[in-house]
């Protein structure tokens, strides 16, 4: 019934989506293994993608050559840039998107990838042999073989769903657990643990009132995610609303905390620390009398909205009462209560840098079974699992991100290196070289690579080529274009800028902060004929390259010293016990997670610089 497969993804989330794609379209032959193929790619959470860091991370999936980017542009209703008050390196994409079609954009780019079959069936083992991959059981019995196969689960092992002291097995609402997994990994060796999140109420939009709320509508100018001509940006957008709770709604749900699972000990995993329940919310801010509430439509045509900022697992009827005293929401009616789900998931220091397990070789890990929570983090989880499972069975080398080309390389470094006790999400504050990784320039920063290993397109290549070729002209043209004080200074006292002494190039006029191509068009006719031949995105990002230039130099610089540490390989069979000098916690995490280099030694959890410059005099002897 089945010839063997190159890759076999389990579970058709965010991760299993990208993953199969990926593996796909680079050659494998990829069976899709999902319980359900009519929730592939469902946003089981919020009906969103992107958002601060993770904007980041979806243009860096679409630079690679995924399908996340080109699947938001193509169901968003809503795209907002945030940060914009902020500096460059925090400017992140947002759009919000129709739930429905954007499950259906995801399964129809799969159904047009040639060499992805899907089968529908719980997987309930992997096939070992040598303690290597070779394949994976159903539910029924069938054992379809693979020379890799990638585990992307979701919150579907051993799933527990609670509503206030109700609770049963589900990988999501309505939908069942899947069993059998975890205990044949933690029989290989694996450590298991337990993590929890939530999700919030739906709500009927035609019972609000949202006349008593702030409308927050999309931006003027609305952007997308993919850098490729496949998309386009929205004529017409759908607005959010915001709103807030305030003491009547906190004293409804304080009242049911009693029944709450999170407060009497029936929840053992831990929950995410930056996107907590309502009830968590009130509790650990007791302080504050409101909480902000978006209200979010979950597509064009449905009434059903999503109320962001109240997941809750508290019993439905509080859920209800509390509901109904939020501004706007008196009428409210309820389509499904929220709740909480627990479900397992594997320490991800366990893995490789590829996304394969140190233990069982051919066998990757990607979303959430790694302890993550978010679509843009499982999504490029699964990018990479993807390529690395296509690459390692073709005996080609690793492709790994480092921390100074993309912001999915930061994740999987912290995740490989200091493990999470909590479901790990990205932010900015995360990446130490962000200057260098920001939205605009994902595609010249990782649209070669991708284009190396054979994911990004030829036509994506040469256009990112043609980008950064025009952005080098505009860039040498203005150090080139001379400015007489004459021709400019009366304009410029105008707008309180400090007139020129002698002529000047407009390349160092750009670089004053009172400065854009804005006002550099204005002050001087022949400048500005040139620089409106260029489209606004091309101007931003040389806007930002100039005016940057001194913080973009010294970075990389410090990522030129911070190499050096990773050219010091360590090797494999290293015996930490023989170098006394090293702290103990040195030892057992050097030993559990067996670091490749100097580098990546020194961002171990617990490590501390004495142990580095140990471990270096140790290998210099």
């Amino acid at each position: 019934m089945f010839n063997n497969y190159d890759v076999i993804v389990v579970g058709a989330g965010h991760a299993g989506c990208e993953a199969a794609a990926a593996a796909a379209n680079m050659g494998s032959k990829v069976l899709l293994a999902t319980m359900n193929m009519n929730t592939i790619a469902q946003m089981s959470c919020n009906p969103a993608m992107g958002g601060v860091a993770k904007g980041q991370i979806v243009r860096e999936i679409d630079a690679l050559g995924g399908y996340s980017g080109i699947v938001a542009d193509r169901s968003m209703i809503q795209f907002r840039m945030l940060n914009k008050s902020k500096g460059p390196a925090m400017w992140s994409p947002r759009t919000q998107n129709d739930r429905m079609r954007f499950a259906e954009e995801w399964r129809i780019l799969l159904e047009q990838t040639p060499n992805v079959d899907f089968w529908q069936e719980m997987v309930t083992g992997i096939l070992v042999e040598n303690n290597r991959v070779v394949g994976v059981e159903t539910g029924m019995g069938l054992k379809i073989k693979a020379k890799s196969v990638v585990l992307t689960n979701g919150t579907f092992l051993n799933g527990l769903i609670h509503i206030g002291e109700k609770q049963f097995g589900g990988g999501r609402s309505g939908e069942r657990a899947s069993k059998g997994i975890t205990e044949q990994l933690v029989s290989l060796g694996f450590e298991s643990g337990r993590m929890k999140t939530g999700t919030p109420p739906r709500i009927d939009g035609r019972s609000l009132d949202y006349s008593k709320m702030e409308e927050q509508k999309g931006d003027e100018q609305p952007e997308k995610f993919s850098f490729s001509d496949q998309t386009k940006p929205l004529e017409h957008q759908r607005s959010c609303h915001i709103t807030y709770t305030n003491p009547t709604v906190h004293e409804i749900l304080e009242s049911g905390f009693e029944y709450s699972p999170m407060f009497n000990g029936r929840i053992k995993g831990l929950g995410p620390r930056y996107c907590p329940s309502i009830e968590d919310k009130i509790n650990r801010f007791a302080e504050r009398d409101r909480h902000q509430i978006f209200v979010e439509p979950e597509g064009w045509n449905t009434v059903e909205i999503y109320v962001n900022g109240f997941s809750t697992s508290l019993p439905e009827h509080i859920q209800f009462k509390a509901l109904r005293e939020i501004k706007g929401f008196e009428n409210a009616k309820m389509f499904r209560p929220g709740y909480a789900i627990e479900y397992d998931f594997f320490p991800p220091t366990q893995l490789k840098h590829t996304l394969e397990t140190k233990l069982v070789e051919n066998l990757f890990f990607a979303g959430q079974i790694n302890g993550t929570t978010g679509y843009e983090e499982a999504a490029c989880q699964g990018l990479i699992a993807g390529i690395n499972a296509h690459r390692n069975i073709n005996d080609q080398e690793a492709f790994i991100l480092n921390r100074s080309e993309a912001y999915i390389g930061v994740l999987i470094d912290d995740l490989i290196n200091k493990g999470t006790e909590e479901p790990y999400r990205m932010f900015t504050s995360r990446a130490e070289h962000r200057i260098l990784l920001r939205q605009d320039n994902a595609d010249i920063r990782l649209t070669p690579l991708g284009h190396s290993i054979g994911l990004a397109k030829d036509e994506r290549l040469k256009a990112t080529e043609a980008k950064k070729e025009k952005i080098d002209t505009i860039m040498a043209d203005l150090r080139e274009f001379k400015v007489k004080p004459n021709q400019v200074n009366d304009a410029l006292v105008a707008i309180s800028s400090a007139p020129l002494k002698e002529t000047t190039p407009a390349y160092n006029i750009l670089k004053r902060p009172e400065i854009s191509f804005k006002e550099l068009k204005e002050i001087e006719t022949e400048l500005g004929k040139y620089i409106s031949q260029y489209s606004e995105d091309l101007l931003e990002y040389s806007q930002i390259n100039i005016k940057y230039e001194s913080y973009i130099e010294k970075e990389y610089q410090l990522v030129e010293k911070m190499q050096n540490l990773e050219n010091l390989t360590i090797n494999d069979n290293i015996n930490y016990s023989e170098i006394p000098a090293l702290s103990a916690e040195a030892k057992e995490k050097f030993k559990k997670i067996k670091p490749k280099t100097l580098g990546q030694a020194s961002r171990i959890s617990g490590v501390s610089p004495a142990d580095i410059s140990i471990l270096m005099v140790y290998l210099g002897r």
